[in-house]
């Protein structure tokens, strides 16, 4: 269940861990007003746009998550990942999902781009609690980064 407290304390973990490894980024503001009113509805804004060396930009969207014991795996909202599709078509930048919990102290990070989550053949179900779509993405996919791991850790396991 979606807990808006628990994905901010998770972006603000986040944000500590850019900063400690001196990654540019710009944390986007979520507010309603800050958001083109051609994409309300139909499109998903991510938290952070972050400069990656080398690379180039890529969009973030930092989740607090947990494995679900029922299913085994990470649950990814299937409207927010088309969305999300659709904003990386729009704007050529990546987005890329990265989970962490308190389970975890934050202190492990999930990475996984959007377009793998989609391309992955992983087949949605439907919550019987709240009767919402996801992918049930399992860990193996997902690249983990600790505290302590450069960012180009993610681009040997990645790429």
């Amino acid at each position: 269940m979606y807990n808006p407290e628990l994905d901010n304390q998770a972006e603000i973990k986040f944000k500590e861990w850019l900063d400690k490894h001196n990654i540019p980024y710009l944390y986007i503001n979520q507010e309603i007003k800050t958001f083109s009113s051609v994409f309300r509805g139909s499109l998903k804004r991510p938290d952070f746009m972050v400069l990656l060396p080398n690379f180039g930009f890529i969009f973030v969207d930092v989740k607090n998550k947990e494995i679900q014991k029922e299913y085994g795996n990470f649950c990814i909202d299937f409207n927010e990942t088309q969305k999300f599709s659709k904003l990386q078509r729009k704007f050529n930048l990546q987005i890329w999902y990265v989970l962490s919990n308190e389970n975890y102290n934050y202190q492990t990070w999930f990475w996984i781009p959007v377009s793998k989550v989609l391309e992955s053949n992983i087949t949605p179900l439907t919550s019987s609690k709240s009767k919402e779509d996801f992918f049930p993405v399992p860990i193996k996919k997902f690249t983990q980064l600790s505290s302590n791991d450069d960012i180009s850790r993610l681009f040997s396991k990645s790429f």
